[in-house]
């Protein structure tokens, strides 16, 4: 097997420059959104704008199955710890909704406001407000940025309180940036304001798992290279470490596709949120 250096960072981790039509993912999340939210006002229940924290955008969205829920999904979304909010996501509920879960979408402080480490934290609160509202095991999805973010919430290092943490039955990070350090290469950068030290302090994958932790580290197949190798290094390391590891390339899917199956409770991203026999599948 041959690898060749990284030349050219910035393009390394460059999504939308390599998807056709990139600009109309962007501008059809937040409409598909919208367009949940008002059906699902007629289907189900909704708290919308729940605040977990003091920041103006700590908040977070809860949408609610029609019976008791069989426990709580929290959704992370990504946009590099700098874009979007929850309000972009809401049709992702769909699959666990229709699995009889609630689901939970929190936003959060964005850099260059807050470091990374500061959107670390907020998220432990947002999954803390939202565990005490549902019963049950807790599930942690998140994308890209977010997918970072759950996989933290598993770590030996995580600020999750440990009541939480005992609840959560399974963490899929989606095309997650497990190892954070290649990100102070980049010109992106000068927004996040990493630095090394926070890096080796913010990577999963030189973190060590929770005990027992089962993980499914999902990416799709035609994402850039580097986000393929971040989704199969952080599986092999706490493969490694003793957690319950699953590793998935899903065919004919990109960065900005690969969390349509979230929609669908038949999908396979759904099935395998949801399996509980799911892990040392890798």
């Amino acid at each position: 097997m041959q690898f060749h250096a990284v030349t050219d960072w910035d393009d390394a981790y460059a999504n939308a420059d390599h998807i056709p039509r990139a600009e109309e993912f962007i501008k059809e999340w937040p409409e598909a959104a919208a367009r949940f939210r008002s059906a699902w006002a007629e289907e189900g229940g909704m708290e919308l704008d729940i605040a977990y924290g003091s920041g103006e955008r700590n908040r977070l969205d809860l949408f609610l199955p029609n019976a008791t829920p069989e426990g709580l999904v929290v959704f992370v979304h990504g946009g590099y710890w700098y874009r979007f909010g929850r309000e972009f996501w809401s049709h992702l509920a769909g699959g666990p909704l229709a699995k009889g879960y609630a689901v939970a979408m929190p936003s959060y402080s964005l850099c260059p406001t807050v470091r990374i480490g500061d959107i670390t934290r907020e998220i432990a609160k947002a999954i803390e407000v939202a565990a005490a509202k549902v019963r049950g095991d807790i599930y942690l999805v998140g994308h890209s940025a977010g997918g970072h973010l759950v996989a933290r919430m598993i770590c030996n290092a995580s600020p999750l309180a440990k009541r939480a943490q005992k609840r959560i039955v399974h963490t899929m990070p989606i095309s997650c940036v497990s190892d954070l350090r290649p990100l102070c290469c980049l010109a992106i950068n000068e927004t996040l304001r990493l630095t090394h030290k926070e890096a080796d302090r913010e990577s999963p994958a030189l973190l060590i798992p929770l005990p027992n932790a089962r993980v499914t580290c999902w990416v799709g197949a035609n994402e850039r290279t580097e986000f393929v190798r971040q989704n199969a290094l952080l599986a092999n390391i706490w493969h490694g470490l003793g957690a319950r590891i699953a590793c998935v390339e899903e065919s004919d899917r990109h960065h900005f596709d690969v969390i349509e199956g979230l929609k669908k409770s038949d999908s396979a991203i759904c099935r395998m949120l949801f399996d509980q026999g799911a892990g040392n599948a890798w």
